[in-house]
């Protein structure tokens, strides 16, 4: 058998300016949110990932019309049927568990498989199901399949033990239409929630308090079409961000919100990485200064993203000095340091943390994206290797980042996809 993967031949400087996408975690919410309308919803800034041809597969299935232009899709959800969600297309994305909440929502009821996606060691719904309960659903489990069923829903008082994204917007899809007040206590804050309550309420939904930890959602009986455009990317952009500082010389980075990565520019200029912000763009200035070593710890929003700690790894490779990263989040979320270790990284690894020993040469290899972010470790290790690296398992990579070989390439990177004897 063969398979298809990216190739990189690493040492040369990036040079030029790079747009950034709509942001992934929010598209994955935005788009199951839509069929909570009685009428078509067009999403504007949808980035091209392999997750939303994911989601279209299902809405299909739900007999939803869907219909992309460009960075556009309209889905038309007026002809929807309240059907069961048990095809192959459910394992491939995590994101599919929004299905939950909207059609429990709409129709009452849910017939849902175990949802798929990264493996990044347990990642449990028990909050998301916890929430559900409150409303008034009876939840019942059965050959890797969830039924969830009410009379009918009604507004609770609801505390999450963790401010977890996926179960803050699962209740609020759940919420919208349940009768009375509903009151999510320790919600998330992270920007993406916040876009995803702008949509909702454009499509009339009464919710207050969102990017705060106690969001308040009054119950409506109706929800209506409109059009909504995707906040930018903050993972893509971090990835970039990063990649400036480990092989740019000078790069502009183009469509970001500042603000939303914060924690991440900070740790930057910790490291001595030069870069200016300019409204909602960012130019890094790549080689200038030898970077420093630094700590992490990932923190839910507005702390250091998870989803970050992993590329940036690949920047700690370059800096003298020992840097520790521990990970508060998904504890097994460092499959990626075996890789670059294979790349001539020194990386230890303890309980929920790694500890990264600096500066080490990394030189091509063959390597596997084991997850999306691992991906992009990767892609960073190879851009700043000796020779050529080779990538696989590159699906993950492209269910989160658009187009991101063609964006290296305008950089002045050489990158290829080919395929190789498995």
């Amino acid at each position: 058998m063969s398979e298809r993967v990216i190739a990189i031949e690493g040492g040369y400087k990036l040079n030029g300016t790079v747009r950034i996408s709509g942001a992934k975690n929010a598209t994955v919410a935005l788009i199951p949110a839509t069929v909570l309308s009685d009428e078509p919803v067009e999403i504007y800034g949808v980035p091209e990932i392999s997750d939303v041809k994911a989601l279209a597969i299902l809405l299909k299935e739900l007999n939803c019309e869907v219909s992309v232009e460009g960075d556009k899709v309209t889905i038309d959800p007026t002809h929807m049927k309240d059907l069961p969600l048990v095809s192959d297309a459910v394992n491939k994305l995590r994101a599919s568990y929004y299905f939950m909440g909207v059609l429990l929502g709409k129709y009452k009821r849910v017939k849902i498989k175990m949802p798929g996606g990264c493996y990044l060691g347990p990642r449990p719904i028990d909050l998301h199901l916890k929430g559900f309960e409150a409303l008034g659903a009876k939840i019942t489990y059965e050959d890797d399949t969830y039924i969830l069923e009410a009379d009918e829903l009604i507004g609770n008082r609801i505390y999450l033990d963790f401010a977890s994204v996926g179960a803050t917007i699962n209740i609020l899809f759940a919420a919208v239409k349940a009768k009375g007040k509903t009151v999510i206590e320790n919600a998330a804050k992270e920007p993406e929630i916040i876009d995803v309550a702008n949509l909702l309420t454009k499509m009339g939904a009464k919710i207050r308090g969102v990017g705060t930890d106690t969001i308040t959602i009054e119950g409506v009986e109706h929800l209506h079409g409109t059009f909504h455009e995707i906040i930018p990317d903050r993972i893509e952009a971090g990835t970039f961000l990063v990649i400036a500082a480990a092989a740019g010389e000078k790069v502009l980075i183009q469509n970001i919100i500042p603000q939303h990565l914060e924690a991440l520019i900070s740790k930057l200029k910790e490291m001595g990485v030069e870069m200016e912000v300019i409204g909602d763009s960012i130019i890094v200035y790549g080689g200038r200064a030898p970077l420093h070593h630094v700590n992490i710890k990932t923190q839910t929003y507005p702390g250091f993203a998870t989803d970050l700690q992993q590329p940036l790894t690949t920047l700690l490779t370059q800096a003298e000095g020992d840097s520790q990263v521990k990970e508060t989040i998904y504890a097994e979320r460092f499959k990626h340091c075996e890789q670059l270790n294979k790349m001539g990284a020194n990386i230890e690894l303890e309980e929920a943390t790694s500890i990264i020993h600096g500066a080490t040469p990394l030189h091509g290899a063959r390597v596997e994206a084991t997850d999306l972010r691992c991906g992009a470790a990767l892609v960073i290790a190879g851009l700043i290797a000796t020779g050529k690296t080779e990538i696989t398992n590159i699906y993950h990579i492209d269910r989160g980042y658009d187009n991101i070989d063609h964006k290296l390439i305008t950089l002045g990177a050489h990158i290829t996809r080919y395929e190789i004897d498995d």
